[in-house]
């Protein structure tokens, strides 16, 4: 990789551990509220290789949340706007849009080759689900949620079916409370956070742990699971 000034402020990673991530390959499933900011981070990191899936396309009430929409943007596949916005930002980063929702059936071709997928996904259904296909590839998954002033987070390692502890078979998401345009913002930036310490091999995971996050009380709080 040609290290340019680009990466001169990410004084955290050594370099060696810059290369690396110039050769990981990353999916972020969902480009709504979080997948849109995490792709982002994810590309000014360094990932070298990030797939977007989103079958969905940015209408009105996207506007207040969601980085990657704006007013030009409504209408447009939200995948597509990822991967856009991620060559705009990097263009050292290769960027796969896959213009549909990711299914059982079609999991195994989108997340070939990924070491750790974000969770961005809005129903609890569609989280099970990619649990469950993450453990079938083998590959970690970094698991977020918000709602209102609220937001979690928990990195899931294939065979640690902690979702299944936390929301059962029945809950859902709670949508009473809507998203604003922080929580979304912090909630991925844990998210992202973790995706670089499962891909650089480092410690200190929410693994088997659950990270609560209250911005309306400025409480933060980690639960064994």
């Amino acid at each position: 990789m040609k290290l340019e000034k680009r990466y001169d402020r990410n004084k955290i990673f050594s370099r060696t551990q810059q290369e690396e991530l110039s050769e990981k390959k990353a999916a972020v499933i969902g480009c709504g509220g979080l997948g849109g900011y995490a792709a982002e981070l994810l590309a000014r990191a360094g990932v070298g290789y990030i797939v977007v899936c989103d079958g969905d396309v940015f209408d009105e009430t996207n506007l207040n949340r969601q980085l990657l929409c704006t007013e030009a943007m409504l209408g447009k596949n939200k995948a597509e706007a990822a991967a856009e916005r991620i060559k705009e930002v990097n263009s050292e980063v290769e960027a796969e849009a896959v213009c549909c929702n990711l299914t059982a059936e079609n999991a195994g071709e989108i997340l070939a080759g990924c070491e750790v997928v974000i969770d961005a996904l809005d129903s609890v259904k569609g989280k099970l689900m990619l649990q469950k296909v993450c453990r079938q590839q083998e590959i970690s998954m970094i698991h977020g949620a918000i709602s209102g002033w609220f937001g979690q987070v928990t990195t899931i390692f294939p065979g640690n079916d902690t979702l299944s502890l936390v929301y059962g078979e029945g809950a859902e998401v709670s949508q009473e409370y809507g998203n604003p345009s922080f929580t979304p913002a912090m909630t991925a930036s844990v998210q992202v956070s973790e995706a670089l310490k499962v891909m650089l091999g480092m410690d200190a995971l929410l693994m088997r742990k659950l990270l609560f996050i209250d911005l309306l009380t400025n409480d933060f709080q980690i639960v064994e699971v």
